[in-house]
């Protein structure tokens, strides 16, 4: 599904990634610990499309991304990848049923499949009583449910998620981390998370730590 070779990327003096490699099947649970300033948010953001590294190559789905220009390259994101981020970043002014089909609009999806899908996801997050409600009407595990639905409505080749349960409380925090494991069983997600939660990074099919721009350790479950 993911094949990363010799990834690295500076910022002025600074290297921030030095020569990483990584290969992920379809279906696996990634996770990626590691002290701040390690280089994962960085790494995954190369990984997701959102930044270009300086050398190496990253190819997902059979696509090196390298050969696409700005405009190709964003069609791809919206087709292949999902995010999930710590603040989920949902469009206040948006009910959490507008929110979801957003991606989908984007990528002009037929508008009664778009909507259709987006219940169906809700459903199964078990938000169909909140689909109307707007950000500000939602619990921090509410909004982060539906920022994974909106992440799921293009049927993405990769789940990328950032810190996702970084902001919520220990209940929402655990039953986000079944929700992960519940997408991978249901849609054979692949789902790739930088996370400091110990816990959750344990539940991953296969744990990666990171230190100075380097994946220096891996463990599988």
């Amino acid at each position: 599904m993911i094949q990363a070779e010799k990834i690295t990327k500076s910022y002025g003096q600074l290297q921030v990634l030095k020569g990483i490699d990584l290969n992920v099947d379809k279906g696996e649970v990634i996770s990626i610990v590691g002290a701040s300033g390690a280089g994962k948010t960085t790494f995954l953001q190369i990984l997701g499309t959102l930044s270009r590294p300086d050398n190496g190559r990253v190819i997902i789905n059979d696509t090196d991304y390298r050969s696409l220009n700005d405009k190709q390259l964003a069609r791809f994101r919206n087709q292949n990848i999902g995010f999930v981020f710590q603040f989920h970043q949902l469009l206040p002014e948006f009910t959490a049923f507008e929110n979801v089909c957003i991606p989908a609009y984007i990528a002009k999806t037929p508008v009664i499949k778009v909507e259709e899908k987006a219940r169906d996801i809700l459903s199964f997050l078990s938000l169909s009583d909140r689909i109307d409600h707007k950000p500000g009407e939602l619990s921090g595990g509410e909004q982060q449910r539906v920022a994974v639905a909106r992440a799921l409505i293009n049927d993405p080749a990769v789940l990328l998620a950032d810190e996702p349960s970084g902001n919520l409380d220990s209940k929402n925090k655990k039953e986000l981390h079944g929700l992960f494991f519940s997408l991978r069983k249901k849609f054979n997600q692949t789902i790739i998370i930088v996370t400091h939660d110990l816990e959750l990074a344990k539940m991953a099919d296969r744990c990666l730590t990171m230190h100075d721009g380097k994946i220096v350790d891996e463990k599988r479950r």
